[in-house]
């Protein structure tokens, strides 16, 4: 058993004083809010397209506008959500409102499902979305520390997934034995619950100051100007590989669902749910094994690459098959480069910004990376699709994704620290 994992257990035996780290009831709760927010950081996600597509009959086009303003209004609040992190000890209120302004955007979705209620309630959706990821983040790296942020990240985002896997057959059942409407009203159920949930975190033991990546002694806890961070080429070289790896990516399993939408009326939701829950399944075994071969020092570009050598064949492979049961085995793959990107991306952010106080607005950063590559992505591939078809729409972001393998391979440097070089800080806490 590794230092760290004894550490971990210690703290989970026993209720701590915060100076000693924090208790049973905050990382459990910590656990709760991730398994909660899976349903919520991402709203109805591709169950939009398919309820639109489906139950409104929108065209592909329209749908892909609607899917994009999501992605665009949490690119646009993104650095201002980080900014508002950092700042701010009232972050467990945050992750709270934030799951209550997803349930009012569901509610208008499903109520009011014309052109202009849909767009308002999918820009309220991102910024709800922009806010929540950076949120839990802090709240982990404030309550165990940098030392055991592998770890946790790894088990956030475990719980993620398992909460995704439990929503998608919930969605699944409830959208064809009860209709399309019910899968929005369990988004609201989820958000309702993760407000309720959040309070079990206790805020004594949360150190806002560590939270936000400024517990370097020798940076003294001063965040780093923000001209200054923009000027790291390695973080905008990161940046830019996150754009290109949603630009590919993001718009894939939308499509998916329009596909059986329009080829297995019926059964689309329930063939798209066990994409989602297929996907989930592997993805909790990627995260883990993310975490796993980082303890074993692997490095950071290792593992992300392998994230994006799976898009472009999963890209390819979509275009060959409308076949529900292919469909959801090619969505496996989804599960290794998600899995492995929720992770990675966190760990990557956390060590180009060691020391410098601006943790969240790297992940800010990192977030409207992903804004923009999603909102290109949603956009651009259902107008793509529109025009010559859905097979040349996922070749189109096959091309892509294999343009964003190169990128990264090409340019960007490892960034994990060989941990006999680390600093040996006061972090508290635990991972597990």
């Amino acid at each position: 058993m590794s230092a760290a994992t004894a550490q971990a257990s210690n703290w989970l035996d026993s209720e701590r004083a915060p100076d000693h780290g924090p208790s049973r009831r905050s990382l459990r709760g910590l656990d709760g809010l991730n398994f909660l927010m899976a349903d919520v950081r991402g709203g109805v996600g591709p169950y939009l397209a398919v309820f639109l597509k489906g139950a409104e009959h929108w065209d592909a086009g329209a749908i892909g506008i609607a899917m994009a303003v999501s992605s665009i209004a949490a690119a646009i609040c993104q650095v201002p959500a980080r900014l508002l992190v950092d700042g701010t000890r009232a972050k467990r209120l945050l992750v709270a409102a934030s799951g209550l302004i997803v349930a009012i955007g569901c509610l208008l979705i499903v109520l009011l499902p014309r052109f202009a209620t849909v767009v308002a309630a999918q820009a309220m959706l991102g910024v709800a979305e922009a806010v929540i990821p950076p949120a839990l983040a802090a709240l982990s790296l404030g309550l165990v520390g940098r030392r055991l942020l592998d770890a946790r990240i790894s088990r956030n985002e475990s719980f993620n997934h398992g909460g995704n896997f439990v929503a998608a057959g919930l969605s699944g059942l409830l959208g064809h034995y009860a209709g399309y409407h019910w899968i929005f009203y369990l988004v609201c159920v989820f958000a309702i619950a993760s407000a309720a949930v959040v309070a079990l975190i206790k805020p004594a033991e949360i150190d806002h100051e560590r939270a936000r990546g400024g517990e370097d002694p020798s940076n003294r806890g001063e965040p780093m100007r923000f001209r200054d961070l923009l000027r790291r080429r390695d973080l905008l070289i990161f940046l830019a590989s996150i754009v290109l790896f949603h630009f590919g990516n993001a718009a894939m399993l939308p499509m998916a669902g329009q596909v059986l939408a329009q080829k297995h009326p019926g059964s689309d939701t329930i063939a798209l749910s066990a994409c989602i829950i297929a996907a989930q399944l592997v993805m909790v075994g990627a995260a883990y094994a993310v975490g796993q071969a980082s303890a074993r020092g692997i490095g950071r570009k290792t593992i992300f690459l392998v994230a994006l050598a799976v898009l472009p064949v999963r890209g390819v492979l979509f275009s060959f098959t409308t076949n529900p049961f292919g469909v959801v085995a090619i969505q496996l793959l989804d599960g290794v480069a998600a899995g492995i990107f929720g992770v990675i991306s966190v760990l990557i952010a956390a060590d180009l910004t060691r020391g410098t106080g601006r943790f969240n607005l790297a992940q800010g950063l990192t977030a409207l990376a992903v804004g923009i590559g999603a909102a290109l992505s949603n956009a651009t591939a259902g107008y793509v699709t529109q025009w010559f078809g859905y097979a040349t729409g996922f070749l189109y972001l096959a091309g892509i994704a294999l343009g964003a393998l190169a990128f990264f391979a090409l340019l960007m440097p490892e960034t994990k620290v060989p941990s006999n070089s680390r600093q040996t800080g006061t972090d508290h806490g635990a991972a597990t």
